[in-house]
């Protein structure tokens, strides 16, 4: 039976996003899905959502593609902001083998680096099977460890929680124009993210939401 990540059948407008991760959880399959970069931005800047002037495009928009897919695949959407209880993202991303927690705290994928992140996923009844890639935490071998310098204002570091008054407030100066224009700098210094391809108007699109 072929694994299930390899049957899953894309939409046109859906290949903007890709398979981030999967996994088993209880009695179900789960499909993390995150940006395709560097198709991703394009495609999200042409749709409606984000051209109607309403809130949250972005959330709108990952919300009916994935709805869509889910009914095509026979699965069930999952969104980030689905709750309280909310879904169990972090974990799962983790539990799937293709992330950990970086030094600074917050999730590295295999391929995205810490520019990971996640739209939404498709939950299956049952345990389907995985194509399971043998994949080893980048971490691992980064032995200058950018990201755990990189942060202009400390606000992450490997022995404080993420000091997100901090980060607000630097960004709202000159001297954070450089993060709110190009994206995090801690992000960008992770070796796999460099790789990624994420353009910088992405970037820029999310700090700007986090002021």
């Amino acid at each position: 039976m072929a694994a299930l990540r390899e049957t899953l059948d894309p939409t046109p407008e859906s290949k903007a996003l890709t398979v981030v991760g999967t996994l088993h959880d209880g009695s179900d399959t789960v499909v993390l899905l995150g940006p395709h970069e560097p198709e991703f931005w394009p495609r999200f800047t042409t749709s409606p959502e984000y051209r109607d002037g309403a809130p949250d495009p972005l959330d709108r928009w990952s919300k009916r593609i994935i709805q869509t897919l889910a009914t095509a695949w026979g699965g069930r959407a999952v969104f980030p902001s689905d709750g309280p209880p909310y879904p169990a993202f972090q974990r799962w991303a983790q539990e799937s083998g293709e992330a950990w927690q970086a030094p600074v705290g917050m999730l590295v994928h295999v391929h995205a680096g810490l520019m990971i992140s996640f739209r939404g996923a498709v939950r299956f009844a049952g345990c389907h099977p995985l194509a399971k890639r043998p994949a080893e935490n980048p971490c691992n071998s980064c032995t200058s460890q950018p990201c755990l310098t990189a942060c202009p204002v400390k606000a992450l570091t490997a022995s404080l929680p993420y000091d997100v008054a901090a980060c607000q407030a630097h960004l709202a100066t000159p001297q954070g124009q450089d993060c709110l224009e190009q994206g995090c700098r801690v992000r960008r210094a992770c070796p796999v993210s460099e790789g990624f391809g994420r353009l910088p108007e992405q970037s820029a699109f999310h700090m700007k939401a986090f002021l």
